[in-house]
């Protein structure tokens, strides 16, 4: 049996302990206390071991108290206690075992909160003594709490215990702490502000961290990097938090780039990025990894229109599309880039074809969705308001308005894509068509196009080529592309007709304006001569144009006359010479006069008799 060891022994060899700086020794899988008493009791965690006296721990802890208690000594060995599901393991057992043995620990940030679970866990409450654990480690919290980097280094060693750091309501107050930081004006709070990578820096008597980033060293993005630490499950929460306490959208969106460009590679196209804190490369997460961040962060990204700029929501788009993430993600994704298209560039906007059937260079059906989402948000908005078009102008250079912007950026695309032979006509026709025609003040765009698409597809009949030419206006072509249309040979006659026929028109109604102002001088407001000189040369230019003009269309009509004169004689000398050769009657004379059938010689031929001689004497 164990020598019996009475309380005044234990308390003085614990008094002696804690004035020692080593009061425990480890050998190999063991910690000892270095104290001429024998051990009684064993605490063992996992592998570690713990040689220790039942005196100072029953002291402190009421589950070791139980533990003990219920335990048996047999044979003169000490009792052995098992706490295998302590929070924080042997490592935190081996600041508690100390606590108990009255030797001085060093309470921080990164064991504060292993050490309060565990001193939960054993119940080491003020019922086993004054100025028990679980008051130590609630008073230092409060101190961390009041500290940016200490806050968030405390909740980085929450996930090592997260049920019970969940029971105790630690998490919540980090993540509610560091949101009223994030949220507040940092111009009326004084409390240090430092980036997790900082490496100069002080610690006081406590262990919290003293240095701090000067006020007007703070930007509205201060705490992105700081935050970007977290895992997912705790930044989440995180953003809900400041998203509560009423962080303006455009901060929540910068953070969330932030941490997206930090860890999803796909994003950045590298093969690796580098860990500010520790200088070490982190792996490369897994596609599936990346694929499910991804969808949390659109997830988290603010609904507001404009909070995040097209640029970035089409890399998104098209990160989640090489990440072969949910369907709704990628809906959500082409919503949001619909609802704000007028700040889109065409460079972004010519996504590759990623799809396991590729038949066009470009997703053009993306494309074509993103659009649809954006005219049904426009019709909508018609159908809520007014029923005439409103459209809100955009301050700007050219003073469009985003509908047109989104019209020329519609024509753009299809300029570039016409050249794809696999784009097929239906869908070059409905892209083209689906901006109503009274946003483009101008139809050259599309006008270019097509004819790049006519080009590339030489193939298509004159059926085809009309239809596809009904989605520009004619009207609204400028002077150098009616001049070009009206050159091309790439269109249907019937469509340059057309082009001419209103050219003309404008021609006219721009010369009656000038003869208008000719004839009427008391109306003008030109008093200078020389302008007035000048007006009756440009009239003269007009008409010189409209006659030349006028002349080309005649020349036109004649040769469209000329062919459907030609087409129709052909036809019909067709259809007599057919009869002819299958009449049994020709056969016989035919054959009985050992003559042949008659034959056109050439276009507008008449026949000839059936002397061969004469035929002979005709040809020669």
């Amino acid at each position: 049996m164990l020598p019996q060891i009475s309380c005044e022994q234990l308390k003085t060899s614990v008094m002696k302990l804690g004035s020692k700086s080593e009061a425990f020794h480890r050998d190999g899988q063991a910690w000892r206390c270095n104290s001429e008493l024998l051990s009684d009791v064993s605490i063992e965690i996992g592998e570690m071991s713990f040689h220790l006296h039942k005196f100072p721990l029953l002291s402190r802890s009421g589950l070791l108290e139980k533990m003990i208690g219920e335990s048996t000594f047999t044979n003169g060995s000490s009792c052995i206690v098992q706490l295998n599901q302590l929070p924080g393991g042997a490592k935190s057992f081996e600041l508690i075992a100390k606590f108990c043995y009255g030797v001085k620990i060093e309470l921080t940030s990164m064991n504060v909160v292993c050490l309060r679970c565990a001193a939960e866990y054993l119940q080491m409450t003020e019922e086993y003594g004054e100025g028990n654990m679980i008051v130590q480690t609630e008073s230092f919290l409060k101190d961390v709490f009041e500290n940016w980097t200490d806050t968030i280094k405390a909740l980085e060693t929450c996930e090592e215990v997260l049920p019970h750091a969940e029971e105790l309501q630690i998490v919540s107050r980090c993540i509610n702490s560091l949101a009223m930081k994030a949220c507040s004006d940092k111009k009326m709070f004084n409390w240090p502000v430092s980036s997790c990578n900082d490496t100069a820096r002080s610690e006081s008597w406590s262990g919290i961290s003293t240095s701090y980033k000067t006020q007007q060293q703070l930007s509205e993005d201060w705490w992105y990097e700081d935050v970007s630490f977290l895992s997912l499950p705790l930044y989440k929460r995180l953003i809900q938090a400041v998203e509560s306490g009423g962080m303006k959208p455009e901060n929540i969106a910068g953070a969330l780039i932030f941490y997206a460009k930090k860890y999803i590679p796909q994003m950045n196209k590298q093969s690796s990025f580098k860990n500010p804190t520790s200088g070490s490369t982190i792996s490369i997460p897994s596609v599936a990894d990346q694929g499910a961040l991804l969808e949390e962060i659109v997830d988290l990204l603010p609904t507001q229109k404009g909070v995040i700029h097209s640029r970035f929501l089409l890399r998104l788009l098209r990160t989640a599309m090489a990440l072969h993430t949910s369907q709704t993600c990628r809906d959500n994704l082409e919503k949001r880039v619909g609802y704000q298209l007028n700040q889109a560039s065409l460079e972004d906007l010519l996504i590759p074809n990623m799809g396991y059937c590729v038949e066009t260079l470009y997703d053009i059906d993306c494309f074509q969705r993103i659009l649809e989402h954006l005219m049904s948000m426009e019709q909508e908005a018609s159908r809520s308001s007014s029923p005439c078009i409103e459209e809100e102008v955009i301050e700007g250079p050219h003073s469009l308005t985003s509908l047109t912007m989104v019209a020329n950026l519609v024509d753009s695309y299809l300029a570039e894509v016409a050249a794809d032979v696999n784009l097929n006509l239906p869908k070059f026709q409905s892209i083209g068509a689906a901006v109503p025609d009274y946003a483009r003040p101008l139809s050259d765009g599309i006008y270019r196009a097509i004819d790049i698409y006519l080009k590339a597809h030489p193939w298509l009949t004159d059926a085809e080529r009309e239809q596809i030419c009904r989605v520009m206006n004619f009207q609204k072509l400028s002077l150098d592309a009616t001049t070009h249309a009206a050159q091309n040979e790439r269109l249907p006659l019937r469509v340059i007709v057309q082009v001419l026929f209103f050219e003309q028109l404008k021609l006219r109604t721009s010369i009656s304006g000038w003869l208008f102002l000719s004839d009427n001088p008391e109306n003008t407001t030109i008093p200078n001569s020389a302008l007035a000189a000048g007006k009756q040369d440009g009239v003269v230019d007009m008409r010189e144009k409209v006659n030349a003009l006028e002349k080309e269309c005649r020349s036109m009509k004649e040769e469209l006359q000329k062919l459907e004169k030609t087409r129709r004689s052909w036809n019909i000398f067709c259809r007599r010479n057919s009869k002819q050769y299958l009449d049994p009657k020709s056969i016989r004379n035919c054959s009985a006069q050992q003559t042949p059938p008659p034959l056109p010689c050439s276009y507008g031929a008449t026949k000839f008799s059936g002397n061969p001689d004469i035929g002979n004497n005709q040809n020669e």
